[in-house]
């Protein structure tokens, strides 16, 4: 502490120094310092650092849910029930914060499967569990497409044949991964309406080459990072229950 004390104070002196003349900077020194195990710790910084390392570790660890099961992103074809479980949780706490500033509902939900960085083990979730899951600072973006460009985002999904996490889109598929069916909501895609898809600012600025993305004619910002999201539904649920279903299937 004393020398985190006399480094702010010779700062104050440098500053003041250097407001008091007209000097200009002639030439400059510098050295390599390697940070190795030979360095000795100061235990003064290590105990006032404790107290504040133990509210993080505490704040990391509470438990918010429970999962019966591991989750997987490997466990699944085109679908996965960690990547239904994370697309759900968007539309389920997204849309309120969207209708609220637009007036509208967002239409479908739409991530990428290399967003999802760990897997959810059986037992207590936590927010490290989230961290873990999401550990980028990517934020719900939702980009209104024409049906037009919708279809172009699912010819995008067939012929990537990664299980991408979507939800309320559903896409059946041929066993040559040709399309046969595709549904909004249980309904027809009607090329001639626009449609609101929640998905990251990440994937919207062309992440993972999905670059229909480019044809969105507005974005709505919702401040809402995908990380704390995943932590506000762990929260809010009980038991984590998620499986993988017939949202993106192939019809043998």
């Amino acid at each position: 502490m004393k020398s985190i004390i006399k480094l702010f104070k010779f700062s104050i002196f440098l500053f003041t120094f250097s407001c008091n003349g007209d000097f200009q900077l002639s030439e400059v020194q510098t050295s390599r310092i390697e940070i190795n195990r030979n360095i000795q710790e100061d235990s003064s910084i290590l105990n006032f650092i404790e107290p504040y390392k133990k509210n993080i570790e505490k704040d990391l660890h509470t438990t918010y849910a429970y999962s019966p099961k591991t989750y997987d992103k490997k466990n699944g074809n085109l679908n996965t029930a960690i990547g239904n479980f994370m697309a759900d949780a968007v539309y389920e706490l997204s849309n309120p914060i969207f209708k609220s500033k637009k007036g509208e509902n967002i239409d479908f939900v739409l991530l990428n499967y290399g967003g999802i960085r760990s897997i959810i083990s059986k037992g207590n979730i936590n927010k490290n569990s989230a961290y873990n899951l999401m550990p980028f600072e990517n934020e719900v973006i939702v980009t209104k497409l024409s049906g037009k460009d919708v279809y172009k985002l699912i010819d995008y999904l067939t012929v990537a044949r990664r299980a991408h996490p979507i939800a309320r889109l559903q896409l059946e598929l041929d066993k040559d991964y040709k399309l046969i069916n595709a549904k909004i909501n249980n309904k027809k895609i009607d090329v001639n309406r626009y449609y609101y898809v929640a998905t990251s600012d990440f994937l919207l600025n062309g992440g993972d080459k999905m670059t229909f993305f480019n044809e969105s004619i507005e974005n709505t910002i919702l401040n809402y990072k995908i990380r704390d999201l995943l932590i506000d539904y762990f929260i809010q649920i009980d038991t984590l229950k998620s499986t993988i279903d017939n949202r993106f299937i192939i019809k043998k």
